[in-house]
Parts: C-alpha cells; sequence; structure tokens
C-alpha cells in the first residue's frame, strides 16, 4: 500500500500529468482538496473508489482515513492543487505518515506561477532584464513569514516576483514594491489561472489595485517584474548562430558524416 501524493496542477483537467491520471485510476481511495480540485479529476477514479473531499477535514481526520486504507492495503491518491513543494501543507502529512510507516511517494504537478505566467503569454526570465523568479507570500494566519523573507528583501533583487495568497492586501504590497521596481514597474493578477473563468488583469504597480478593485479574491496570483512587458532585452546566445555548444556541433558532424 502506498499514499500517492499528486500535484493536480492549476486547475485545468487536461493539465494533470500522466503519472498523476494513471496513479488516480489505480487508487481505491482518492482524497482530494475539493475546493481546488476540479472534480472532473476524479472521472479518473477507478469505479467503485472511496472519494473524499477533505477540505472541511482536519489534519487528524485525512491522517485516520489514511490509516484506514493502509489497514485494508488499499493506495491512496492525494490529490492537491498546483504542485506539492510549495505551500500544499504536504510537509506535515508526511511527517505523520514515517511516524505511523505508511509509505508514499510524490508526483509532481504543474505549479500556479507556471499557469499564470502561459495565460501571460510571458518568459518570466529575459536576457539583461531578470534571471530569477522568486516565488513569495505575505504572512497570513496559516503561516507567518520569516522575518527575513520580505517584499523588501526581494524587492531589492529586482527579479521577478511570483507573490501567492496575498490578493487580499495587493493595494499594500503594490506600493511597498514601487519603492524598489519603480511604480511604472508591470504588474499583473492572474485568477483561477487556467480555469474555464480565468481572469487576468494587467497594470503597473501604481495602478493594479485600482485595475483589480474588489473583484478577486484567494486564488489569485500577482506577478511583477520588468520581465513582464519587456520588449527591448537582448536576444540570448542559445541560438546565435556562432554559439558554440556539443549539440550543434553533434548535429554538424552528424551531416558530414
Amino acid at each position: 500500500m502506498t499514499v500517492h501524493f499528486i500535484g493536480a496542477g492549476p486547475g485545468a483537467p487536461d493539465l494533470l500529468t500522466l503519472r498523476g491520471r494513471d496513479l488516480i485510476a489505480a487508487s481505491p481511495v482518492c482524497l482530494y482538496a475539493g475546493s481546488l480540485i476540479p472534480e472532473e479529476m476524479l472521472r479518473h477514479c477507478p469505479q467503485g473508489a472511496r472519494i473524499i473531499n477533505t477540505a472541511s477535514m482536519s489534519l487528524d481526520g485525512i491522517m485516520a482515513e489514511i490509516a484506514a486504507a493502509h489497514a485494508q492495503a488499499l493506495d491512496v491518491a492525494r490529490l492537491h492543487s498546483g504542485d506539492l513543494s510549495v505551500w500544499s501543507a504536504m510537509g506535515e502529512q508526511l511527517r505523520r505518515l514515517r511516524e505511523l510507516g505508511i509509505p508514499y511517494d510524490i508526483t509532481p504537478g504543474v505549479p500556479s506561477f507556471a499557469a499564470g505566467a502561459a495565460a501571460l503569454g510571458a518568459e518570466l526570465t529575459l536576457p539583461g532584464i531578470a534571471q530569477s523568479v522568486v516565488l513569495t507570500r505575505i504572512s497570513g494566519r496559516a503561516s507567518p513569514m520569516p522575518p527575513t523573507e520580505t517584499l523588501a528583501t526581494f524587492g531589492a533583487t529586482g527579479a521577478t516576483l511570483a507573490i501567492h495568497l496575498s490578493i487580499h492586501r495587493l493595494e499594500e504590497v503594490a506600493a511597498e514594491l514601487g519603492a524598489y521596481y519603480g511604480v511604472d514597474c508591470p504588474a499583473a493578477v492572474v485568477w483561477r489561472a487556467s480555469w474555464p473563468d480565468q481572469r487576468i488583469v494587467r497594470g503597473t504597480l501604481r495602478s493594479i489595485a485600482a485595475d483589480v478593485g474588489e473583484t478577486m479574491e484567494r486564488t489569485a496570483l500577482i506577478l511583477v517584474g520588468r520581465a513582464l512587458a519587456a520588449e527591448g532585452f537582448h536576444e540570448s546566445r542559445l541560438y546565435a548562430a556562432d554559439y558554440d555548444r556539443r549539440f550543434r556541433a553533434g548535429r554538424a558532424d552528424a551531416v558530414k558524416g
């Protein structure tokens, strides 16, 4: 028996990985975060599967369901939205599974920041503009931020920022970052990236809070950085005709041969 932690992606059912789909189809028990996982993904569950929405459950309740499945030697598909490596609350579940001696594995998923960038049609790392992406958030009720991980700290780097779980304080976020990026810096908010009702608002740090207003909450991602709207950037050397790299040399040798 194994508990399969599966990153279900940002929302679109067809952004679930093939591995994730196959594990769901092979698991007699499925625990899913119902507030963020589209029900269409549950169609992959085998007939007669025990399907449990964990949205209103405590950690103790979730672990009790897993322990019951373990006692019956039934595999569990544990679905979380996006990718499990960030803000998934997976770590505390894994710790308990280790304590109980219950085996598990992890299948990554498409993260929300990647879906947001795709919706914007943007590369977040452009030559000469930004070569780093910071995934961060502001302090909330569930988890405070460490004192060294602040918007000011990350803003000073000039990196592209993907700010999660912070839409309720958008005006504050934009005002603080304006001191580092300039108030004319491009900013965007993507609400429910990849879902059928996805919404995108583009603006600058000066305008974005007013542009969004109070129409978005929860599953909205804030993206900030010059790369979001840059046009005057240098082309990378990767595809330059005179750039020597082993793969290109290999193709040339093959042609000569």
